[in-house]
């Protein structure tokens, strides 16, 4: 037995959750109790000796009976076989009953010292074994991560307030005497507690509904201390289902600001805080600190222990704020020690060779464009040609709003790489864009219309002719054979192409420049692999990163935090805004009036819906019932295409090729052609549902117009948007800015995932917000220190933050895998 935790698919510990989740009710105790043993990381950490002696005794216990010696962690579950005696004088057989729930194994005092923090949760008093199920449901297994299960909101029911003064509306809370508390019948079936309460000033009514057990619980004169949001009842202040608690000089539930806390069904807020009340009493001081006491001097930041009391039952705002800062800090710090180990790493792996460019071809390349670079683009070509020019591997991010010219960049780079006689990769995430960028380079490089998928072009500023290629995974096998072998070869310059670039039978000659665009959409192994491609070379080729994506600064800051970031933020000269426009449910005809205006007039149109068919459950547009409504009824006298993403990569580059060619008027798309279409004569965009699309998307879209001459214009349709929605489409009325719309979207609906293959590196956050500027750079800052001062963090004092950084770099390359 290798005990390699292989045998069940995504390993043990998932297995042994979902049994917990969904049939703990039916496990014998000391079936529990073996689950409930393992560490708070799981089976997974375990050794492989380890690991055995857990699963030899839990299956001694399966088996019947078998006592259990000292698991994992040294703590025992026994299981008792019933002796012969026993057997003989057991009743006779009784019907089958539900079996009842077992009790829970307590661990005894001396078990749970040696435990502290890992004790498994029903180590405390308070919970028995139906509610650790309960616990088990919010991912709280031990006393620690109880502990880290931090309020989602704070409910501030501070100083108590005369009933007298009582406001409506509001929620206050009001510290009185019992006058009377009854059980009380409401309708057919509901059952309530109804208390009169008073003080000196006033008396007012409180009702509990479907808790008539309350009223026991409010004796005549108790002094009880009420917490709620302030109702009106026949002109008099009433509390509804208020929080409440007997008078004494620690208040739990209310009088405070209150923890509100994420909940599962059966585990009510009272139940959580009396739990945690005993957690923090008896453990608290117990937390490992991971920040080194020199750090939190310097910064100013309070212990562990401190710090976490009081995000749960802090004394006032200011020590709430304290703590949140402090938390947020230890969050970010390891992401961003991660992030910047991942850029030391890449730029010491391997050297890169210095490529730079001449001042000659860099002139006769920019006198060969068609147009004339931005201030914008001439400061990032600058910083990108700087990069190329050093040994160390480049690891840059261009980002800038659709249409800003950031291809002609990239482009330039690749010339670096052919000048100094290596290769250069372009790659997209889709084969429309691989495809836009492909023809894009040919156009640049004087190409001459050549047609297929390897192509060669004769650049004016460059002394002999080269040979461009075109890789996606929809190429036949032969072709795609063809370009493998010339590009292993160095017969073809440059490559483009979607994810078949990295798959293991591609290999480069001499890669000098990767170029990656809309790179939010690779994984990091996926980057990891291209950078790969170049190794056998001994050098590491430089990685160039595009995206049209605006990223709010204190992304970049974090997530891609291992990687220099240059902005170009300035638009072609001539360009001009598009007109964008929140277009209601019964303004639908004038809407398509205007698309039809457009299209007489010489333009195109583009009309995104949010699904490819129809919905039962959804009453949003789909994109063939639109298209098929649209053709017959609306415009049956135009020319209409349909693309989505069901359709073969063939069929969709037909059908973008026959709209890019001016063959179709308007084009109905689902968001598929959210980046890499460039279609100038398109002067309409179009968008069904647009309050289901987020404002970076909502963005994405109207780049896809606005690129020609001619005005241009972005319709908004929403039927009946809700609050948030409402705001989002408003703003994208206000401003064309990118930035500021990712800012603001970040805001409304969080980060999202951007880190490894998921959209978020900032994996488990639960204190740090985005918007938390200076705490991003104070975090930013420390990891520079601490990876200059020991940058393998093994001094004793960073071994807490190394454990964390390991975790993190972990958790990334398993997703990925």
């Amino acid at each position: 037995m290798r005990c390699g935790d292989r045998a069940v698919t995504a390993g043990l510990d998932v297995f042994l959750t979902n049994i917990k989740l969904h049939e703990a009710p039916q496990l014998a105790s000391e079936v529990f109790a073996r689950i409930q043993i393992l560490p708070g990381s799981g089976y997974r950490s375990l050794s492989p000796a380890k690991r055995r002696q857990w699963i030899e005794e839990t299956l001694g216990v399966l088996k019947g009976g078998q006592t259990a010696r000292p698991g994992p962690n040294g703590a025992t579950a026994a299981s008792r076989r019933p002796t012969a005696a026993g057997r003989a004088a057991a009743p006779a057989a009784r019907p089958a009953q539900r079996p009842l729930a077992p009790a829970t194994p307590k661990l005894t005092a001396e078990e749970a010292a040696r435990l502290g923090v890992d004790a498994p949760v029903h180590a405390l008093k308070r919970v028995p074994f139906a509610l650790a199920v309960k616990f088990d449901k919010l991912g709280v297994h031990t006393v620690r991560d109880l502990l880290l299960l931090f309020p989602r909101r704070h409910a501030d029911y501070g100083d108590p307030v005369p009933v007298a003064h009582l406001e409506f509306g509001r929620e206050q809370t009001v510290r009185a005497h019992v006058w009377s508390a009854k059980e009380r019948q409401f309708g057919f079936r509901m059952r309530a507690t109804e208390a009169t309460i008073g003080d000196a000033t006033g008396m007012m009514t409180c009702v509990w509904f479907n808790q008539p057990w309350i009223a026991k619980q409010l004796p005549t004169n108790a002094e009880v201390v009420v917490s709620g949001r302030v109702a009106e009842h026949q002109g008099r202040p009433k509390f509804d289902n208020p929080e409440w608690e007997l008078w004494s000089s620690d208040l739990l539930h209310t009088g405070r600001l209150v923890p509100v806390y994420p909940l599962t069904a059966g585990l009510p807020n009272r139940t959580v805080r009396r739990v945690m009340r005993e957690a923090l009493d008896q453990y608290v001081r117990l937390l490992p600190d991971p920040l080194p006491p020199e750090m939190r001097s310097r910064l100013g930041l309070i212990g562990i222990a401190d710090a976490v009391a009081q995000m749960h039952y802090p004394a006032d705002r200011a020590a709430l704020e304290a703590a949140r800062r402090r938390l947020a800090f230890e969050e970010l710090l390891p992401i961003q020690v991660t992030m910047l180990l991942r850029r030391r790493l890449f730029q010491k792996s391997a050297p890169a060779e210095p490529m730079p460019m001449s001042a000659d071809v860099e002139r006769r390349f920019k006198e060969s464009l068609p147009f004339t670079l931005t201030g914008a683009q001439e400061r990032v070509l600058f910083d990108v040609l700087s990069d190329c020019r050093k040994p160390v591997p480049m690891s840059r991010l261009v980002q800038g709003d659709v249409g800003s010219g950031k291809t002609v960049i990239a482009a330039a780079a690749l010339v670096a790489a052919i000048e100094n006689g290596r290769q250069g990769v372009m790659m997209a995430p889709t084969e429309i864009l691989a495809e836009q960028h492909f023809r894009t380079l040919k156009d640049l490089f004087g190409a001459n219309g050549g047609a297929g998928n390897v192509v060669s072009a004769y650049p004016p500023f460059l002394a002999r002719p080269l040979r461009i290629a075109l890789l996606t995974g929809g190429a036949k096998a032969k072709e795609r054979q063809e370009v493998h072998g010339a590009l292993e070869r160095g017969e073809i310059d440059i490559a483009c192409g979607t994810h078949a670039l990295i798959q293991g039978g591609v290999r480069f000659h001499d890669l000098g420049v990767a170029v990656v665009d809309e790179q939010h959409r690779f994984g990091v192994m996926q980057r990891a692999a291209l950078r790969e491609k170049g190794s056998h070379a001994a050098h590491t080729p430089h990685m160039l990163v595009m995206t049209a994506t605006p990223i709010p600064r204190t992304l970049a800051l974090t997530i891609y935090g291992d990687l220099d970031v240059s902005v170009v933020d300035e638009l072609p000269p001539g360009r001009q805004p598009v007109k964008t426009t929140w277009v209601a449910a019964d303004e639908r005809t004038s809407a398509e009036r205007f698309v039809r205006e457009q299209v007489q007039a010489g333009r195109q149109a583009f009309v995104i819906c949010p699904l490819v068919e129809e919905s039962e459950t959804l009453d949003v547009k789909s994109a063939t019932a639109e298209y098929d409504r649209l053709r017959r009824q609306v415009f049956p006298d135009l020319r209409l295409e349909l693309l989505h993403g069901r359709m073969s990569a063939k069929q969709k580059d037909a059908v973008m090729r026959r709209f890019r060619n001016g063959e179709a008027d308007i084009l109905v798309s689902t968001s598929v052609i959210e980046v890499g279409i460039d279609v100038p004569n398109a002067s309409v965009m179009l968008i069904e549902g647009a309050d289901r699309f987020g404002l970076a998307q909502l963005h994405q879209f109207r780049g896809r117009v606005g690129r020609g001459a001619e005005q241009s214009y972005c319709l908004l349709l929403a039927e009946d948007p809700r609050e948030e929605a409402r705001k989002r489409l408003e703003l994208m009325e206000e401003t064309s800015d990118g930035f500021k719309l990712a800012e603001a979207d970040m805001e409304m609906r969080g980060p999202g995932q951007f880190f490894g293959t998921k959209q978020s590196g900032l994996p488990g956050l639960k204190v740090a917000r985005l918007s938390d500027v200076k705490i991003i750079e104070m975090t930013r800052h420390e990891a520079e220190r601490l990876l200059d001062a020991d940058p393998g963090l093994t001094e004793p004092q960073h071994r807490a933050l190394n454990e964390r950084v390991r975790k993190l770099i972990d958790s990334v390359v398993d997703e990925e895998h």
